[in-house]
């Protein structure tokens, strides 16, 4: 029997309904057991306050001792709102960063994955500016390998991985960027020597994307946050997963915020939620 944390995110939010949603719909393994931190006693929807996002600090606090104690075999987190926790000490850029430290994990990356898509990110919680300058070999290396490394969890055995170029056009021979050049074509070739997948690129960043979730690829490598996300979340948005690669224990989330506007009026999707717990499972299982 896998025991699987289930934290609620900030109880304003709409996390503590989707769980429960979650939960009720008979859609989970029946193999395992969900133990849910944090609540919403004293909490109004919608609202929320110091107090919530204390709740919600504290639930990510006992989901990861119970992992480096072994009380859990995975976690899923609810929606959070960063700027909030940042209010009262949280010293991180999000849930992903966190479960990295608290875990001991200093190669770690972020995918999304849904009905559609899988992508990887090179760079995560950063201003543009600064993740174009901090984009190098090393991180489209690291995120290609654990991107790999996922696609191998989930029993696909092709793993054909494409790399988006960061400039349009893929810089078009370097008219419009050199980066395609000096810095992803060969990251592409070492990965490439390494094994682990099939790698291929720079591909242009405004087709890619289509191409992936028509078959062509098992997933995608994008350089920076919304290059990623805004094809995944106008293709998947009511069921992807965000998924913390490189943990030693699987940790995933929805993919969406807090939704204060739907808080406490019964309306908001569970979906992403229960698909959430469902990849949490499988991934235990591996």
């Amino acid at each position: 029997m896998r025991r699987i944390a289930v934290t609620i995110g900030d109880p304003a939010g709409i996390g503590p309904e989707i769980v429960a949603r979650a939960l009720k719909s008979k859609k989970l393994p029946e193999d395992v057991e969900w133990q849910v931190l944090g609540n919403r006693s004293g909490i109004e929807p919608g609202k929320p306050s110091e107090k919530s996002s204390h709740i919600a600090m504290e639930a990510l606090q006992d989901a990861a001792r119970g992992l480096v104690d072994g009380c859990f075999d995975g976690v899923v987190t609810g929606p959070v709102s960063k700027d909030a926790l940042h209010k009262i000490g949280f010293d991180f850029p999000g849930q992903t960063e966190f479960f990295a430290n608290a875990l001991g994990v200093s190669d770690f990356g972020m995918l999304l994955s849904g009905n559609h898509l899988s992508v990887g990110l090179a760079t995560i919680h950063e201003p543009l500016g600064r993740a174009i300058k901090i984009l190098d070999e090393q991180r489209i290396i690291s995120i290609g390998r654990l991107t790999a490394g996922y696609l191998a969890k989930r029993g696909i055995e092709s793993r054909r991985i494409a790399v988006a170029g960061l400039n349009p056009h893929a810089g078009e021979q370097g008219r419009f960027g050199s980066e395609e050049i000096n810095i992803i074509a060969p990251a592409i070739e070492k990965l490439n020597q390494s094994g682990c997948a099939t790698f291929s690129g720079p591909h242009v960043p405004d087709s890619v994307f289509r191409e992936a979730s028509q078959g062509m690829f098992d997933a995608v490598i994008a350089l920076y946050h919304d290059q990623g996300l805004i094809p995944l979340k106008l293709l998947d948005f009511e069921n992807a997963v965000n998924v913390t690669l490189g943990l030693p224990k699987p940790r995933t989330s929805p993919d969406h915020g807090t939704a204060y506007d739907l808080a406490g009026k019964g309306i908001a999707n569970a979906s992403s939620m229960i698909a959430a717990m469902q990849l949490c499972a499988q991934l235990c299982s591996q």
